[in-house]
């Protein structure tokens, strides 16, 4: 199994690179290596700073959510807690939904709380970072439009707006007629998976076989934590806050890129896109490394014509993405290095 994982994983990573090789070669390599090097330093400290600020405020929304389901845990705590999550999502296909269970595990282990109160809470912040992004980017691109109009940009950026529009609609709807039928989907949960555990349990070796009331049980805590989440305004709103300046952190992060570049844009149009390269996170590409990258420059190219041009602007998405990417890895990785060498000892 463990072998299997890390399989998928180096595959992974391999086909990434095969994605940044086209990337680089569409972009020029030698005219992306001599905008990089002409970076200035000083903003791109700023930037990995910037980024700091963003895990903060996205740990803190952790926190909140673990609060709420009376798990205490103190802000240092999380923000390590957090970044172990991110380098779990970073390192695994599917983003947030490969290392999900990874960072349900690291909670419980670092905060002394139950499995499925761990994957309840991890599965809330990924949905409430979700809404905010979506908000943000509509008047990210109202904002852009008002200065460039569609007529003037490309039709990427037209069919980018009507996703974010769709995207809107479709996921507020989604989580609405989730929760009003919330008992059938418990219901129907417990049904389709007891089956598969107790087929595993079986297969593997050194794991007893669960009955089905306990898969019931375990079912049902995480379904009642996710409604206690769901039914605390309080916590909502702060945990939603915490995300939205989250959000913005990033945003900044990739203004701040194409200022170090020398080649600034309007923060607008950082708003528009950040969140729709995020969207690349569900590829099968760890972390969405690579198909983030070539969806930023893309869109961003696109809405800014030949002013700045897909060489620049993979240029500075080289920057930000460095930063967003390889600063929770590298803290999360040792985060989770330190558990393993605990958890051995």
């Amino acid at each position: 199994m463990a072998g299997e994982r890390l399989r998928t994983t180096v595959l992974g990573f391999a086909v990434t690179l095969l994605v940044f090789a086209a990337l680089f070669y569409f972009a020029g390599s030698d005219q992306l290596v001599a905008q990089l090097e002409r970076a200035d330093t000083r903003i791109v400290l700023v930037v990995v700073g910037v980024t700091l600020l963003w895990l903060a405020s996205w740990s803190l929304s952790l926190r909140t959510v673990l609060d709420v389901l009376g798990v205490d845990i103190s802000p240092v705590k999380s923000f390590l807690v957090f970044s172990g999550a991110m380098f779990s999502n970073n390192i695994t296909p599917f983003g947030q939904a490969g290392g999900e269970p990874v960072t349900a595990l690291l909670i419980s282990r670092t905060a002394d709380a139950e499995y499925e109160t761990g994957l309840a809470a991890i599965a809330s912040v990924d949905t409430l970072n979700f809404v905010p992004s979506i908000t943000i980017a509509l008047f990210g691109a109202g904002y852009f439009v008002t200065e460039t109009t569609l007529v003037q940009t490309n039709s990427r950026i037209e069919m980018a707006v009507v996703a974010i529009a769709a995207l809107a609609v479709a996921v507020p709807g989604l989580l609405y007629l989730g929760w009003q039928k919330r008992y059938e989907l418990e219901h129907r949960v417990i049904q389709r998976i007891t089956p598969t555990i107790q087929w595993l349990a079986r297969v593997l070796p050194r794991l007893s076989v669960p009955t089905a009331e306990s898969i019931e049980q375990r079912v049902s805590r995480f379904f009642e934590a996710i409604e206690r989440v769901a039914t605390n305004q309080r916590g909502l709103a702060l945990a939603l806050g915490l995300s939205a300046l989250g959000w913005f952190f990033q945003m900044v992060g990739l203004w701040l890129a194409f200022q170090a570049i020398g080649v600034p844009i309007k923060l607008s149009l950082a708003m528009f896109v950040v969140p729709i390269g995020a969207i690349a996170g569900v590829t099968p590409l760890p972390g969405g490394a690579g198909g983030i990258e070539w969806v930023l420059a893309t869109l961003l190219a696109a809405a800014t014509g030949p002013v700045i041009g897909f060489a620049t602007a993979t240029a500075a998405v080289i920057v930000y993405r460095g930063s967003v990417y390889w600063v929770p890895t590298l803290i999360g990785g040792a985060v989770m290095g330190v558990l393993s060498v605990r958890g051995q000892g």
